[in-house]
């Protein structure tokens, strides 16, 4: 994202995030952003930067969930000639290049206890030394750092230093999930579907269909904007008349050839009230327990889609969606579906 890029976004929960934004932004303190997948975290520290007095200054990015740990000091900090095997050349980490700008870093809680520790001395007094050196180096940089994890939680468990926790938090933004502001999701589908319109030079876009209007209000948007974005460019480019678009594609994957995973088709086997036995993965855990529950819902519905969805007090378009998302759309279902009255 760069400045004349914009956050699309007019719901009473997004405007006061924005409020907040600018509010924080003049202020040279550290500020935490947190998420979930796909809310638009950098976009946020952009902005950020460049409401902030910081904004002719370098914007530097680093995703920490994306290197390994055994790089990742190296990258922050940088490392002088000699340092480890194949360091030939004095490295300038993304610190120093943030030099009197924004570091913006995402995915924080995926750092070591070493590499917060090293953050927090940067935070604190302003300087750091590079890997394999010794000499001290000034910085000026205004930490923003993003997250999808509750790091309160880790903080408690000893997997995140609390310390460091106090110093970034000394304001948090926390993004509403797009499934909390409705009210913006038709804005952004056509901003996002004019958008694509341009980029394939077309010359007009003819809008939605009511019902691609319905599926997109109703659909829970597990992936937030950056699913909303995906199906909508997907559609507009799909498009082969020039006519309002009548269907989204939520699930790009969706085929009845699609292969099937032995692992993920005996999910729905594992009891909803299964004890829990730490270390658990909870992204698997928390997906195969929903796969549990909405498959023993259709079982009790006779797979009487709408039926199922009263059950789970769901809408019917939600509960389509989560069927596509988890690929159990089969003939069982479309055999029992009511027909519309």
């Amino acid at each position: 994202m760069n400045k004349n890029e914009r956050l699309i976004g007019e719901s009473p929960e997004f405007s006061a995030l924005l409020e907040q934004i600018s509010a924080v932004a003049p202020l040279n303190k550290p500020v935490l952003v947190v998420g979930e997948r796909g809310t638009g975290k950098e976009g946020i520290a952009s902005r950020l930067h460049f409401l902030s007095n910081r904004w002719e200054g370098q914007f530097i990015k680093l995703n920490c969930a994306a290197i390994s740990d055994s790089l990742l000091e190296s990258e922050l900090f940088g490392h002088e000639a000699g340092a480890f095997t194949g360091a030939n050349k004095v490295h300038h980490g993304r610190f120093e290049r943030a030099h009197g700008g924004t570091l913006f870093l995402d995915e924080l809680a995926n750092t070591s206890m070493l590499v917060q520790e090293k953050i927090l001395r940067v935070i604190e007094y302003g300087e750091f030394e590079r890997v394999g050196g010794n000499k001290t180096i000034q910085c000026d940089v205004r930490l923003v750092a993003a997250t999808n994890e509750d790091l309160p939680t880790l903080a408690r468990q000893g997997t995140f230093r609390a310390d460091l926790l106090d110093r970034l938090a000394f304001d948090v933004l926390t993004i509403p999930p797009l499934r909390h502001r409705t009210d913006d999701i038709l804005l952004l589908a056509e901003y996002f579907a004019i958008t694509m319109t341009k980029e394939l030079e077309r010359s007009v876009f003819p809008g939605f269909g009511t019902e691609a209007r319905k599926t997109l209000q109703e659909y829970p948007w597990p992936g937030n904007v950056r699913e909303l974005k995906n199906a909508i460019e997907r559609a507009v480019y799909r498009m082969t008349e020039e006519k309002p678009i009548s269907e989204i594609t939520l699930d790009p994957f969706a085929s009845p050839y699609r292969p099937k995973n032995k692992k993920l088709n005996d999910a729905h086997k594992i009891g909803s009230d299964r004890p829990l036995t730490f270390p658990i993965n909870l992204k698997k855990d928390t997906r195969e327990r929903e796969i549990a529950i909405i498959d023993a819902a259709l079982e009790s519905a006779k797979y009487n889609q709408r039926d199922a969805a009263d059950k789970l007090n769901l809408t019917y378009h939600q509960l389509r969606g989560y069927l596509k998302k988890y690929n159990l759309v089969g003939e069982q279902g479309a055999e029992h579906e009511k027909p519309e009255n």
